[in-house]
């Protein structure tokens, strides 16, 4: 079980925004780890979407979401977010946050899903 859990997906206009949680628990802290976002769309494998730094200070984006999608991180309310404008119906899927040591032990939440459509 991974110590951080998904949420904030929902049905959202093209063109909208939307704005996901990544809410640890326990002793887990976002300083220390670099994190990422992924997603997966019906019918398609995982893709990575983007990564912060354990430090918060830089980013690293997948290039079809670079430009609308940011990722910040609260350590203090132990949440990671990911803020998604400018949606596209191909960015309908289901949102993961995950670390190195969780995909590298096949561990995933359920993950939060987003829904693009008018």
């Amino acid at each position: 079980q991974l110590p951080f859990v998904e949420s904030g997906g929902g049905l959202v206009q093209p063109g909208g925004s939307l704005r996901l949680s990544c809410g640890a628990s326990g002793g887990f802290s976002f300083s220390d780890y670099d994190m990422s976002w992924y997603r997966q769309a019906p019918g398609k494998g995982r893709e990575w979407l983007g990564r912060i730094t354990r430090s918060g200070d830089d980013t690293l984006w997948e290039d079809s979401v670079k430009g609308r999608f940011t990722i910040t991180s609260d350590n203090a309310k132990k949440t990671m977010y990911l803020q998604m404008n400018n949606l596209r119906s191909e960015d309908t899927a289901v949102y993961f946050c995950n670390y190195v040591p969780g995909q590298l032990s096949g561990r995933w939440g359920q993950g939060t899903q987003v829904t693009v459509s008018s």
